[in-house]
């Protein structure tokens, strides 16, 4: 089977444990969609082979990636898996041309002309650029490698200036690495070029809630700030960076706390490591199904945890990324919103961590 293109990609390792602690199996990539990480399958005490991405089968993603109707621009790619997100995650608004397909945004005085990717036929909806560039690029080159435990795949890409959208030219290496405990993901964007260009690097993955009940499951964020936004329609920033103490965005507790109602598409920013962790983490835990999962973003350039996750929905998607939201937009101010500049020959590395564990019980209070 052939998904953009490009065959999928499986890492895999035998389960090696006596089935008492949790350890990754699987790996499932699409480099004919920019490496999205369709699909993760883990061993789960209690729960057995659990896949942990909310995504349809292989044979129903063919089906809906066809490069056409509501798959134009490759946005099918960001409603399932883990899409990689370049040069920009999240929206970027403009000026919209009078077809309503492009929008037009500001770079320290340079144009960039953008895909209108979202809303761009949608009565009385503001039609915004989303989620980047490559989420129908095919990889030039495609090599797996074993390991001690495991297996890994590197892709190159040469995005030169994204069809025509960017500024200079560029170069991708994408990285996934499997083993027993940890699956890590490293994203490299170098400007080849001539010109400097802005760069932002992000992740989408829909990560699963065993149980499907989410308003028992809990969300654990690193200290950070909410980006206030206009509303969960459009989920426009205003520029105001808000507290989340004493808020029901207030995840920052060591247990975290209940999913509940809460509607989330919320972007928490301006994050901070806490003591015991190796970079800011965000872990999702489900209870009912004694089940963890936690992401620890390794690159000081991720300044972003977008979350997302209706009330209705059994996922809760947890997109590191470098930027905030609208990065270029002018309700900002000329504050730093994440955005790297990158010069001729410079790099820069987007690298995020997946690790299991097993919650902790709750105490038990009965006398």
């Amino acid at each position: 089977m052939l998904i953009g293109g490009q065959a999928p990609v499986v890492l895999n390792r035998l389960q090696t444990g006596d089935g008492n602690l949790p350890e990754f199996l699987s790996a499932t990539i699409l480099p004919g969609r920019g490496m999205n990480l369709f699909q993760i399958e883990a061993y789960i005490p209690g729960l057995g082979v659990t896949r942990l991405l909310a995504s349809p089968t292989l044979e129903e993603a063919s089906r809906r990636m066809t490069g056409t109707g509501n798959d134009a621009n490759g946005s099918q790619s960001f409603l399932f898996g883990g899409a990689f997100l370049v040069p920009y995650p999240g929206r970027i608004r403009g000026k919209v041309s009078a077809d309503g397909n492009t929008v037009l945004a500001d770079w320290h005085g340079h144009t960039l002309s953008l895909p209108a990717n979202l809303n761009a036929h949608t009565p009385g909806k503001e039609a915004v650029a989303m989620h980047g560039l490559i989420l129908q690029a095919r990889m030039n080159t495609v090599q797996t490698s074993p390991l001690a435990d495991g297996e890994a795949v590197k892709a190159l890409y040469h995005a030169g200036d994204f069809g025509g959208h960017w500024l200079s030219q560029t170069d991708l290496a994408i990285s996934i690495v499997l083993t027993g405990q940890a699956i890590d993901a490293i994203v490299t964007a170098t400007n080849v070029g001539k010109e400097p260009e802005p760069m932002s690097i992000g992740w989408h993955p829909y990560f699963a809630i065993p149980s499907g009940d989410r308003p028992q499951a809990t969300l654990r964020l690193p200290p950070s700030r909410r980006a206030e936004i206009d509303n969960y329609q459009n989920v426009f920033p205003t520029g105001k960076m808000l507290s989340v103490t004493g808020t029901p965005y207030d995840f920052t507790r060591r247990e975290g706390a209940p999913l509940g109602k809460t509607y989330l598409d919320d972007s928490f920013a301006d994050l901070h490591a806490n003591i015991f962790d190796l970079g800011p983490s965000a872990e999702l835990r489900d209870p009912a199904s004694g089940y963890g999962l936690r992401l620890t973003a390794l690159s000081p350039r991720i300044k972003a945890f977008q979350v997302y996750s209706p009330p209705d929905s059994k996922f809760v998607a947890i997109e590191p990324q470098f930027n905030y939201g609208d990065p270029l937009g002018k309700e900002w101010k000329g504050q730093d919103t994440g955005m790297v500049t990158l010069n001729p020959g410079e790099s820069v590395t987007w690298k995020v961590r997946l690790e299991l564990f097993i919650p902790a019980a709750p105490p038990n209070n009965t006398l």
